[in-house]
């Protein structure tokens, strides 16, 4: 294996950087770019809406909140260390990215390590601890499209990617070595910085955990304004809910992971159901027809990175009832990254900017053990104000 370059140094921070123009209309889809640029952050808050009359407590879908997985080594897809090893990694996942399920169980090689089970399978790792199952990937190879040059070093015990466009732009991320998220932060050429994600671990009374009880907020706006079906929504509706406040006042900024497995704080965030994609039961495709309806999603998306590059969007996949815990998590956490995919490649949404996580079935949008369509979604929240605290 040939050795990891070491990255050219950055020009100094007096450097010209020229203007970035505006995010791309998703009204056609077009073919990626050779880069992404996005320009610097602009001052100003997000717009909010009307206030509406008749609070309610939002109802809890499905069991009560995700517990938040094991910290330790759980083992993980290691990062590419350079372009050949990036590539293998998308070639594989594209060879992943039409097939089903059931496809995924003779791959599939299971270890235990004391009380914890650990499933291994093609991008993925799904860990079983004290009844519970949760999953892990890289999301790396998502930043690679059209990259220039992939760089790793090591920082002591943490993994430093940079992923290299052709404009010079620069993706940063630092993982654990258990593959854990760290820090996400995108490099000027001319120096300057910009960090969209920072994942601190925090611990309390020795014990890292990040769960986070609270309440199911109660909510004062529209229905549609808080949950909308995007098959009857307008880029402005979508653009509307993505750049709504918070339900509630948040008493702090939480860290990815705690927004990840806390259920009832991620629900302080309104979302949009991606009700257009029709998944096939056990299957995480998007056919070329079904893709084409992601425009208004990223259109709005776009046009939201533009007001503000640090902006965090979290894609959750879910599935319907049928089947185990782990085929459901596998395949939910798939049909985000699916969906994430073609968002970037095909309407140059930055993939840096989202985040994806597969929730299986516990969250059911129509409460039924039956197979059911429309509990095989993908969901988009902007939860950038719980990365920061905004109010």
């Amino acid at each position: 294996m040939a050795q990891p370059q070491q990255p050219p140094q950055a020009p100094p921070p007096g450097a010209a950087h020229p203007p970035a123009p505006p995010a791309p209309s998703a009204a056609q889809p077009q073919l990626p770019a050779p880069g992404l640029r996005i320009p610097p952050p602009a001052a100003g808050p997000a717009p909010a809406g009307p206030p509406a009359a008749g609070p309610h407590v939002a109802p809890p879908v499905g069991p009560v909140g995700i517990v938040a997985p094991p910290v330790g080594p759980v083992g993980i897809v290691a990062p590419p260390r350079n372009n050949q090893e990036l590539e293998a990694q998308r070639r594989q996942a594209d060879d992943w990215r039409s097939r089903k399920v059931e496809d995924l169980r003779a791959e599939r090689r299971e270890t235990h390590e004391g009380g914890r089970t650990i499933i291994q399978e093609p991008g993925r790792t799904i860990v079983r601890e004290d009844g519970r199952v949760f999953i892990r990937h890289n999301e790396v190879e998502r930043f690679g499209f059209h990259a220039r040059n992939v760089y790793v070093e090591q920082r002591g015990s943490d993994t430093v990617t940079i992923v290299e466009r052709p404009d010079g732009i620069r993706i940063v991320t630092f993982t654990t070595p258990d593959g854990r998220l760290l820090r996400r932060l995108r490099r000027y050429p001319d120096g300057r910085e910009i960090i969209i994600i920072d994942n601190p671990v925090r611990e309390y009374r020795d014990v890292v955990d990040f769960y986070i009880d609270l309440p199911p907020p109660v909510i004062r706006i529209p229905r549609e304004r808080y949950i909308l079906d995007v098959e009857r929504a307008s880029e402005a509706d979508v653009y509307a809910v993505l750049t709504e406040p918070p339900v509630e006042p948040l008493e702090r900024a939480y860290s990815l992971d705690e927004i990840r497995y806390s259920r009832p704080l991620l629900e302080r965030m309104p979302s949009v159901d991606i009700d257009t994609i029709n998944f096939a039961f056990g299957s995480w495709e998007v056919t070329p027809d079904q893709a084409a309806r992601l425009a208004i999603i990223a259109d709005a998306i776009n046009r939201t990175v533009a007001d503000n590059p640090r902006t965090v969007f979290l894609i959750e996949g879910h599935t319907d009832a049928v089947g185990s815990d782990v085929d459901n998590l596998s395949l939910s956490d798939r049909r985000a990254e699916a969906v994430a995919t073609v968002l970037s490649e095909q309407f140059q949404v930055p993939p840096e900017n989202l985040t994806t996580q597969g929730y299986g079935k516990q969250y059911l949008k129509i409460p039924t053990e039956a197979a059911e369509r429309r509990n095989r979604r993908v969901t988009v929240r902007n939860i950038t104000p719980l990365l920061t605290g905004a109010r």
